[in-house]
């Protein structure tokens, strides 16, 4: 809901339970002036205005007729430079005379009964149907030099978000140069003590939890690489000092852009507090001519009283109800197996097919052939761009390959790396050109290559045609979209000296334009995203494709970490995991069979070992994995996910999803590395019911005796020599069961009081009662209420 005052020239913009208020002060600037809980009364209240009249001796005044204005202690909706706001700004136009200053005065609004999308990026869209979304569009204009700015603002009732953009246009005679552009500004008054959260790491680390205290200056995150980047995710939130996993204030900002990116809080001398989100502006030029306009990427603004679950939900129910495309709106996503980890480079057909078959066999759904099915690859120093089929490896061609694979009664999908070109590939020698290098330099290369010019329409018209060849020949049902290195050697013959400070902009919208050509020709496709793992994952990829590859780590003690801070904003249901074998390929560490699972589930789960070689007790072990996946699945992927307080906290970690009816519930219960003699754990819950009364079962979960070693002597029912081949024939058909667990209790007592999980094991015995959790075991208990 938008409602505008004419007597008090303000806005208060309200979701289900925040209000967001700003007017236009007496020099024709927006100023705010507040943002947080829901407020019942909608006229402005003279309270909320600033009280002060006198600036500070040392300030620069707005202008002689406006002899108290200060802009550099008004909380701005949109800032710049020159008229005394001596922070950021949020943005840097240069006119054709050279002058760096702007004035953006308001002239006019209006309110659209819609959500606008934004020309040539994606951005959050209205609910089919609902009629409570409108738009507030704030037409800003500097006079002097015929240039105007809107800021619109879009709330969204049913995920408490602000959306947010800005569209800058050249109405002058002369051309304006623009080396900033912020998507939003949001300036806050906001007690000590608070702190920035924000998503940082690196390849097969990404997006770990990163809290620490605002401070007087500037603290910014920011990607150079062409991509969101696994480095720092275009995500930031501020938390007040008592604020936890389920209470306590906490404001996010989420930028909806796959590239270069510039997150950033500022606490000014006189304690405001300045966010910024938009395109990073470093090596960004861009050059509007006469009549030409920029649009930014769309911001998505929260604030929740429920802490880091309360934001997470919130952004949570945004992706799921406005960013991904309704083919896929709570549309269950297929369990996968992907042949990389299993064979690498290095495969047959008959060698596939037979994979295929035995992961059918275990109840998975979904066959994706992984890299090496093209051209002459079979190192990866070349054939990038040669998307057909590798005559050696698939004599009999792409289609013929997915039919017998199809014929296993599994679907087949495949992957491909589009933006990418080897130096070694027919595709270069036909247009080294595409190639995106520097002049007279010698380019360097990632991975062994080198990005193709997406900027370049002609590029982007052979990716659709081939790409749609390669799809339509294999009749996939599903694409895993990978994207490997980071830019460097930036340049494109197609753009004039003055616009290659457009390149790395320039990209992003030719990639966005290949993406929807691309899923609109194949709407029933389930793409994923890829990037070096996670190099890509945030809400513009999400606008194409509902799912994300969350990092090429799939080590299960480090999937916690990773899950964990990718769930601040990303549901479950987007997150691709995988169960991949050990020593794990990454960490080179051992994790059990169970715990990999465990961990998966809290995800889109997929496979990633080789069917062929297993032991028939992880066949076994895997089979009733996937079953318990597929009855559970509309609950872990789309249900209301939290955060739970682990006693160890540094030890351990809970989630938890619930159903929207808060019925049926799973708590997932980790612990990295055992201690002797530890004590009995007691979960607190979060989001079920507490007038109903919930039976609480733990999965059937299994153990490898051999894990046991000579314990094992003790826990099997006959005594079996631990180094003689009868022990490990079987072990490996054995599936040893671990503690069975049941109670009743009801929601507020596990709620207030908590869960008590079974004792763990200690060192002095054992039965079928107690928790055999040794280095990153754990449980998962399925609620259900009665």
């Amino acid at each position: 809901m938008i409602h505008y005052n004419s007597d008090s020239r303000s806005f208060h913009l309200r979701t289900g339970n925040t209000s967001y208020i700003f007017s236009i002060s007496e020099t024709g600037h927006p100023n705010g002036l507040y943002y947080g809980p829901f407020l019942k009364t909608l006229e402005l209240s003279e309270n909320l205005l600033p009280r002060e009249h006198l600036p500070y001796a040392n300030q620069t005044v707005y202008s002689p007729a406006h002899s108290q204005r200060v802009l550099d202690t008004s909380r701005l909706e949109y800032s710049g430079p020159g008229k005394g706001d001596y922070r950021d700004p949020s943005c840097l136009p240069v006119y054709s005379n050279g002058d760096r200053n702007f004035d953006f005065i308001y002239k006019s609004h209006r309110i659209i009964p819609d959500k606008p999308a934004l020309e040539g990026l994606p951005s959050a869209s209205a609910t089919a149907g609902n009629a409570e979304i409108a738009t507030l569009e704030l037409e800003l204009e500097d006079a002097l030099y015929q240039v105007r700015l809107t800021l619109s603002y879009t709330p969204l009732k049913d995920c408490d978000v602000i959306c947010r953009n800005a569209r800058f246009h050249n109405d002058s005679g002369s051309s304006v140069v623009l080396e900033k552009i912020m998507s939003a500004t949001l300036d806050l008054e906001l007690p000590g003590g608070w702190g920035v959260i924000t998503l940082d790491g690196a390849w097969i680390r990404e997006r770990h939890i990163h809290r620490r205290s605002i401070n007087p200056g500037k603290t910014e995150v920011s990607s150079r690489k062409g991509a969101s980047s696994s480095d720092h995710s275009p995500y930031i939130a501020l938390c007040a000092p008592e604020s936890t996993a389920k209470q306590g204030n906490i404001y996010g900002v989420s930028l909806l852009y796959s590239g270069n990116h510039s997150m950033a809080v500022e606490q000014s001398p006189h304690s405001l507090t300045r966010i910024q989100a938009g395109i990073n502006p470093e090596g960004f030029r861009f050059v509007l001519e006469p009549g030409e306009s920029f649009q930014t990427p769309e911001a998505a603004l929260s604030f929740s009283q429920d802490g880091l679950n309360g934001l997470s939900v919130n952004f949570h129910n945004l992706i799921n109800r406005h960013i991904i495309n309704p083919r896929w709106q709570n549309n269950p996503r297929p369990v996968l197996v992907n042949n990389w980890e299993a064979t690498y480079l290095d495969f047959t057909e008959k060698k596939l097919t037979t994979l295929a078959a035995d992961a059918a066999a275990a109840g998975i759904e979904l066959f994706v052939l992984d890299d090496g099915w093209f051209g002459k690859r079979d190192t990866d120093d070349n054939s990038l761009g040669d998307w057909f089929a590798h005559k050696k490896k698939l004599p009999d061609g792409l289609g013929h390959l997915a039919d017998k694979i199809r014929s296993k009664g599994i679907e087949f999908g495949i992957w491909v790396e589009p933006e990418m070109i080897s130096e070694d590939s027919e595709l270069f020698r036909s247009h080294p050109q595409w190639m995106v290098h520097s002049p007279g330099r010698i380019p360097s290369p990632g991975r062994n290559q080198f990005f193709i010019d997406m900027v370049n329409p002609a590029v982007r018209d052979y990716l659709f045609e081939v790409l749609s060849e390669v799809f339509n020949e294999a009749r996939v049902s599903y694409v895993k979209w990978d994207m490997n290195r980071n830019f460097s050697d930036i340049y494109s013959p197609l753009l004039s000296a003055e616009h290659q400070g457009e390149f790395a902009h320039r990209y992003i919208l030719g990639l966005y334009d290949l993406l929807r050509r691309i899923t609109d020709a194949f709407p029933d496709v389930l793409f994923e995203a890829c990037a070096a793992g996670g190099n890509r994952f945030d809400m513009g990829m999400l606008a194409f494709m509902p799912q994300v590859w969350t990092s090429d780590n799939s080590d299960a003690g480090e999937r916690l970490n990773i899950q964990e801070g990718t769930s601040m904003f990303a549901p479950a249901s987007t997150m691709g995991a995988h169960v991949s074998d050990i020593p794990n390929h990454q960490t080179l560490r051992h994790t059990p069979i169970e715990t990999r699972f465990n961990v998966a589930a809290f995800g889109v789960l997929g496979y990633e070992l080789d069917f062929t070689t297993m032991k028939p007790f992880e066949r076994k072990v895997i089979k009733k994995q996937v079953a318990f996946y597929k009855e559970h699945r509309l609950l872990l992927q789309f249900g209301k996910f939290y955060q739970l307080e682990h006693p160890e906290t540094s030890n351990g970690t809970a989630w938890f999803v619930v159903s929207e009816n808060r019925k049926v519930a799973i708590l997932g219960v980790y612990q990295k590395l055992s201690k002797p003699n530890p004590p009995s754990l007691r979960i607190l819950l979060d989001g079920i019911n507490p007038d109903l009364i919930y039976e609480v079962t733990g999965r059937n979960q299994f153990m490898d005796i051999q894990d046991m070693g000579s314990l094992a002597t003790r826990a099997l029912p006959v005594k079996i020599n631990p180094e003689g081949k009868v022990f490990e024939t079987l072990a490996d058909h054995y599936l040893y069961p671990l503690e069975s667990f049941r109670t009743r209790a009801g929601g507020d007592e596990l709620m207030q009081a908590g869960l008590c999980l079974p004792q763990r094991f200690h060192g002095g015995g054992f039965d079928n009662t107690v928790s055999i959790t040794g280095d990153f075991a754990s449980r998962l208990y399925l609620l259900k209420a009665v």
